[in-house]
């Protein structure tokens, strides 16, 4: 027999989808960094700005939820793309950083979706 997920458990599979999302666009960003290596440097910055502030607003939301590690990775991340430096350290760590946080958002997501078990102490619902 299957058990059923609680109220809490689909609010927190909800919102660890809605990170999964900003992640996704993270990562097809990071992307876009990488395939525009050449670009002129307004256009690099711009796309770094982007990364930057979708992550500070991933780890601000990811701060009140308490996710695992995600708000401590996705700041790294958002200093990382914000600072100056050379764009081939940046695209590296920022890939690095996105396949980090996607592998801990799975993790925090097959978590949640783990019905917790039923002791023999509770009453019948």
């Amino acid at each position: 027999m299957a058990e059923r997920l609680t109220v809490e458990q689909h609010r927190r599979i909800t919102e660890i989808q809605d990170y999964l999302k900003v992640v996704e666009r993270v990562k097809h960003l990071v992307g876009e960094l990488d395939a525009n290596r050449a670009a002129p440097s307004r256009v690099l910055q711009s796309t770094c700005e982007t990364i930057a502030r979708e992550l500070s607003q991933l780890r601000q939301r990811a701060l009140t939820s308490n996710v695992g590690t995600i708000a401590d990775v996705a700041g790294a991340m958002s200093v990382m793309a914000g600072r100056g430096g050379g764009i081939h350290m940046k695209i590296r760590g920022l890939a690095d950083g996105v396949n980090s946080l996607m592998m801990q958002l799975d993790h925090a997501l097959k978590a949640a979706a783990t019905p917790t078990p039923k002791r023999e102490g509770d009453g019948p619902t």
